[in-house]
């Protein structure tokens, strides 16, 4: 048999899994090489030997995407897969176009072939774009069904930055776990608050060995999904969560409109501080393509500890990476709590960034009063401090999910922002999802 040629395109998480679930042992293809891009520093390493295979004794190169029409040629390539999320339509179709023109298919692997099953239930919390808040819903789903008394452990999306034969399955219950694992600030703004609610938070590469693991101490499983990719897992409950701060994106990017289709419940989420007509133009998107799902609106409560600290102050606004970076917001939650709170002024990063942090601002224009929480590796991480030290700012608000104090070292006055769903909106949402758990609970024993 003639094997098809495969180029696999990601950013070290939807491609890897797609590479396992479903090429790996698959007589039909060969894999020749992923392709990475979105996340700095990924490319130029390989699949290990260890995960790629019987088929791949050498392992599998990555190499920038950039390089995509050039390794179609290469390897006589038939098949490209693209396998990374948070994209809008337009990008979708001018890869398709750049893959075609260079002698190639262009395919995008559904749910179907590669989703896995599991033995427990699966409630999956996904969204249409990156900084939607699926995290603070998944952080408060996770916090009432743990005091309901059920053993709930949560499989987080991948984000294998380092050696990936060592984080094959990787299991988060404290700090120290974290510490050993070198988390780079991405991963601990993701693991921290499972392990602040005294939760265990799974991740890795091989997502059918880390269910092995997770099904072993779980009643149920909560799969929180990163960007807007859709379950890893097939899920029992599916929730996606949509942000009428970026009205219409609910179906108009990849494959955040996947998440809308397959919901049986869709958040409308921020409605405290979104236009009362953003909120209905992604009601009605929704009803248009998943008339079936049930619609909860919730806000998102923004609040830090001290808030008089910041009125009439000179701010430094740090918020959530992804969120403002691919994700396109140009504010977070911190850039809400200064101006609620009276801060002077919010002041530019840009003259006072150093190294990556100065190409990320050239990358994402659209940032101006904000500095997003870069810190993918040690030397980044340190970029990151100094720009925030070396700026005039009187007190810096940091809208990152983590303590961020614990991470680099600050020479200015931090304080810390927290969102969360609030008690009613919780109580919605329980409501919907209790009854089909019992059923599904039911079935599953």
């Amino acid at each position: 048999m003639v094997r098809k040629k495969v180029i696999i395109m990601g950013a070290a998480g939807r491609d890897f899994h797609n590479f396992n679930t479903y090429f790996r042992d698959n007589e039909e293809y060969e894999v020749v090489c992923f392709t990475a891009t979105q996340i700095p520093d990924i490319e130029n390493r390989s699949y290990p030997p260890a995960l790629a295979g019987k088929f791949y004794p050498n392992g599998i190169p990555i190499y920038p995407e950039a390089k995509l029409p050039e390794l179609i040629k290469r390897y006589k390539v038939d098949e490209a897969d693209l396998a990374y999320s948070d994209l809008p339509y337009e990008y979708v179709m001018r890869c398709s176009a750049i893959v075609n023109a260079a002698g190639a298919d262009f395919r995008l692997l559904g749910p179907k072939h590669s989703m896995i099953e599991s033995k427990r239930p699966i409630i999956a919390v996904t969204a249409v774009r990156t900084g939607c808040g699926k995290s603070q819903t998944s952080r408060a789903l996770f916090k009432a069904l743990k005091s309901q008394g059920y053993n709930i452990v949560s499989i987080r999306h991948p984000m294998p930055y380092g050696n990936l034969e060592d984080q094959i399955v990787q299991r988060f219950s404290s700090y120290e776990d974290l510490d050993r694992q070198h988390c780079t600030i991405e991963e601990r703004e993701e693991y921290e608050p499972y392990i602040d609610m005294g939760g265990v938070v799974y991740a890795g590469v091989d997502y059918q060995k880390i269910l092995d693991e997770a099904e072993k101490e779980a009643d149920i499983i909560l799969w929180d999904g990163g960007n807007n990719d859709f379950s890893f897992y097939k899920p029992d409950l599916y929730i996606t969560v949509t942000d009428p701060h970026r009205p219409g994106h609910e179906i108009s990017y990849y494959p955040g409109e996947v998440n809308l289709r397959l919901a049986d419940i869709v958040i409308v989420n921020k409605v405290d501080s979104a236009k009362e007509e953003d909120i209905e133009l992604v009601e009605r998107n929704t009803r248009k393509v998943n008339p079936k799902a049930k619609i909860i609106r919730t806000p998102s409560l923004v609040s830090c500890e001290r808030p008089e600290t910041i009125k009439g102050k000179r701010v430094l606004v740090i918020e959530d990476g992804p969120t403002v970076t691919h994700g396109g917001m140009k504010y977070g939650a911190a850039t809400v709590v200064a101006k609620k709170n009276g801060a002077k002024e919010i002041i530019d990063p840009r003259p006072y960034a150093v190294g990556s942090i100065v190409d990320t601002f050239k990358k994402y224009s659209h940032l101006t009063k904000v500095l997003p929480a870069m810190g993918y590796g040690k030397q980044q991480t340190k970029e990151l401090e100094q720009t925030i030290n070396r700026s005039d700012a009187d007190i810096v608000l940091s809208g990152t999910p983590i303590d961020l104090g614990r991470v680099i070292g600050v020479s200015k006055p931090m304080e810390r922002v927290r969102y969360e769903m609030g008690k009613e909106s919780l109580d919605r949402l329980m409501k919907a999802v209790e009854e089909p758990l019992k059923k599904i609970i039911s079935q599953k024993k």
